[in-house]
């Protein structure tokens, strides 16, 4: 491509080809500065039960993400009583036209169902095998058995998640509700799901694996 016409002497040609280069340099940088989307696939915990609009999991951690001028599309994909198997049952349905990052959070329901560990295991690592596939970063967030459930189903429960997220080289945050967890001054009336202060917590602690999982 010729920069200079003619006719202009060779200062004038020098300005025009910086100026090109410049024009290109930033057209590279707006396409690589595009808004990552992530997505929150997950069960009540992240979409908010019992909390008022701006106090959930979802809306804090957009604010959070916002604060430290990370661009991201906060996608909330929880569904309230969600299993794995629901999970894994509508994956493609939740990640729509596409997403750059997924947060796992999925399993609670599963053990407070009694649900066998071994299927929850084969959903949760078709999960992260399919997204995989579609080449998405992966945050899988742990879950932690109920003492009730008896040790035996604690141990299988709970070795799920570092196991697929050491087999599938994957980020582990090891227990979602870690710090607010009993904790009655940080939950609900229900003793299961978190307040708004609750949340708090989660997304402070959650927060250097979520900027892992996005850079």
């Amino acid at each position: 491509m010729r920069i200079c016409l003619p006719d202009k002497n060779i200062t004038t040609c020098v300005v025009f080809s910086v100026a090109f280069i410049l024009a290109l340099l930033m057209m590279i940088a707006s396409a690589d500065a595009k808004t990552k989307r992530l997505v929150l696939l997950g069960d009540s915990l992240t979409a908010g039960y019992g909390l008022d609009a701006g106090d959930g999991f979802g809306d804090q951690l957009a604010v959070a993400l916002r604060d430290e001028k990370i661009d991201v599309e906060v996608v909330n994909a929880g569904v309230s009583g969600d299993t794995s198997s629901g999970g894994l049952a509508r994956l493609d349905w939740s990640l729509g036209d596409g997403a750059d990052a997924v947060i796992v959070e999925l399993g609670a329901n599963d053990a407070l169902r009694g649900v066998d560990p071994g299927l929850t295991r084969a959903n949760l690592e078709a999960i992260l095998q399919h997204l995989q596939q579609r080449k998405v970063k992966i945050l899988l967030a742990g879950m932690l058995a109920p003492p009730n459930m008896g040790n035996d189903y604690g141990d299988r429960f709970n070795s799920i998640y570092p196991e697929l997220a050491a087999k599938y080289q994957v980020l582990l945050y090891p227990f979602f509700l870690d710090g607010v967890v009993a904790d009655k001054t940080l939950n609900q009336r229900d003793g299961i799901h978190p307040n708004k202060n609750g949340v708090k917590i989660i997304v402070e602690r959650i927060m250097p694996f979520v900027r892992q999982l996005l850079e």
